[in-house]
C-alpha cells in the first residue's frame, strides 16, 4: 500500500487545468484560461535569437548554468526593476520556472505547519496550491475597488497568531481584475513593519495596463526589507519560457536559491539566453505598448457584451489592465453548477467558477472570465448565450 506524506493530501488538482482540459474541444469557447493572447507573442524575433543560439558557437547556451539564473539575465531583470523604482543589483534577483515557482520556494522557507497566510478573498488559485504542500493555516481579508481592505487586514494581524506572511496581487489581480490604490499600498508596508510579518507581492500583470497610471509597488515602498516581489515573462514575452523572477533581501534570496538548487538545479539555460538577447537586441517596451491595444479592445469588447446581454442583478469588475473581470451573480445561482447542467452542455462557453479561489469559506455564486486570446465574434457569441441562459435560470 503506497503511503504518502501527509502534505500529499493538501496537494489538489487545479480547477482551472480541468477546465482547460474542455477548452481545445471543437465548438467550445473558453473564458477559463487566463493565457496571453499568443498572436501577440514575438515570434519572428524568438525565432532569430534560437537560431543563432543553437550553433556550434553558442554551444554553451546547452550547458548547465548558476543555479540562480545567468548573469547578463539577472543583471537585465535588476536593469529593469530599478527603472520600476525598486533600485536592486544581479545578486538580488533569482530567476525561477515562472512566477508560480517564486510562490512555492518562498511558501517552503517561511511557513511550517499551522502557520498563517493572510490572502485577499477571492485570491490566486495557484497561489494556493504552491502553499498548501506547507499546510499552512488561511486568514482571509476582504476586497472592494481599492483591493485589500487594510483596515480588516489590521483586525486579522491583531487577532491572529502566528501569521507569516501576507499574500497580495496588488495590479489588476487574479481572480478580480482589482487594483490595489497607493494608500492601501502604504499602509500594508506600515501594518506588515508593526507586525512583523513579511509581505509576498505577486505582479505577473503588472505591466498590462490598459486605463490610468501605474502605481509604486509595494516592494518600493519597503524600507525593512520584509517584501519579495515576484515577477514573470510569462504575460509580456512568453509563458514557455517558463522565466520569473523573484527579489529579495540577500539573506532571504540567497536561501530561495539553495530551495531551488534542491528543487530543479536551474532554468534551463537555452531559454534564459534567449530572454537575455530578446532584451539586449529588442525593445521590450515597444512589445508591450504594442500589447495593450489589443488587450484593451478585447476587455472593452467583453464588458459591453456582457453589460448588454446579462440580465439585472449581476455586478462585474472593470479592471484597468490584466486579462479578467469578476463577476458576481445573485445568491443562489451555483455558478459550477450552472456551468455543468447549463453553459457548457448548452451553450459550450467555460469559465471558472469562484470556489477554489477562496481560502476560507467559499463563496459559489461568482465567476472568473478571461477576455483573452477569444476572437471577437465567439467571445460576443458565447457572452450572448451566456446571458440568454442566465435569463433563463434565474427566472
Amino acid at each position: 500500500m503506497t503511503r504518502f506524506a501527509r502534505r500529499a493530501e493538501r496537494v489538489q488538482p487545479s480547477a482551472i487545468r480541468e477546465f482547460l482540459a474542455l477548452a481545445g474541444q471543437p465548438g467550445i469557447t473558453s473564458f477559463a484560461g487566463g493565457y496571453p493572447d499568443p498572436t501577440l507573442f514575438p515570434i519572428e524575433q524568438l525565432h532569430k535569437i534560437y537560431d543563432d543560439l543553437l550553433t556550434p558557437a553558442n554551444a554553451s547556451a546547452l550547458q548547465y548554468t548558476a543555479s540562480d539564473g545567468t548573469p547578463e539575465l539577472r543583471a537585465l531583470v535588476a536593469g529593469r526593476l530599478t527603472a520600476d523604482g525598486m533600485p536592486c543589483a544581479p545578486d538580488d534577483v533569482l530567476i525561477t520556472q515562472g512566477g508560480q515557482q517564486g510562490l512555492d520556494l518562498v511558501a517552503k522557507l517561511f511557513i511550517d505547519a499551522g502557520d498563517v497566510i493572510v490572502c485577499e478573498r477571492p485570491t490566486f488559485l495557484g497561489a494556493l496550491i504552491a502553499f498548501n504542500p506547507c499546510e499552512p493555516a488561511y486568514a482571509s481579508v476582504p476586497m472592494d475597488d481599492e483591493g485589500l481592505d487594510t483596515d480588516a487586514l489590521e483586525q486579522v494581524l491583531r487577532t491572529t497568531q502566528r501569521v507569516k506572511l501576507i499574500y497580495t496581487v496588488p495590479d489588476f489581480q487574479n481572480p478580480t481584475g482589482r487594483t490595489m490604490s497607493l494608500a492601501r499600498r502604504r499602509r500594508l508596508v506600515e501594518l506588515a513593519d508593526e507586525f512583523d510579518v513579511m509581505v509576498l507581492e505577486d505582479t505577473p500583470y503588472r505591466e498590462l495596463r490598459y486605463d490610468g497610471e501605474r502605481l509604486p509597488s509595494i516592494k518600493s515602498l519597503d524600507t525593512s526589507g520584509r517584501v519579495i516581489h515576484l515577477g514573470s515573462f510569462s504575460k509580456i514575452l512568453a509563458p514557455g519560457l517558463r522565466l520569473g523572477w523573484v527579489l529579495a533581501e540577500p539573506e532571504i534570496r540567497e536561501n530561495l536559491s539553495l530551495l531551488k538548487l534542491a528543487a530543479d538545479t536551474q532554468n534551463g539555460t537555452l531559454n534564459m539566453r534567449a530572454a537575455a538577447a530578446y532584451l539586449s537586441g529588442f525593445d521590450i517596451e515597444a512589445h508591450i505598448a504594442g500589447m495593450l491595444p489589443t488587450y484593451r479592445h478585447q476587455r472593452d469588447l467583453m464588458l459591453a457584451s456582457i453589460e448588454e446581454h446579462f440580465p439585472a442583478g449581476v455586478r462585474w469588475t472593470r479592471p484597468d489592465g490584466g486579462l479578467f473581470t469578476w463577476v458576481t451573480f445573485p445568491e443562489g445561482l451555483d455558478t459550477a453548477a450552472f456551468q455543468r447542467d447549463h453553459l457548457i452542455p448548452r451553450a459550450g462557453v467555460i469559465l471558472v467558477p469562484s470556489a477554489p479561489f477562496f481560502a476560507t469559506e467559499p463563496e459559489v455564486n461568482h465567476a472568473r472570465m478571461s477576455f483573452s486570446g477569444v476572437p471577437d465574434d465567439r467571445l460576443v457569441a458565447g457572452v450572448t448565450a451566456m446571458g440568454g441562459l442566465l435569463r433563463e435560470v434565474l427566472a
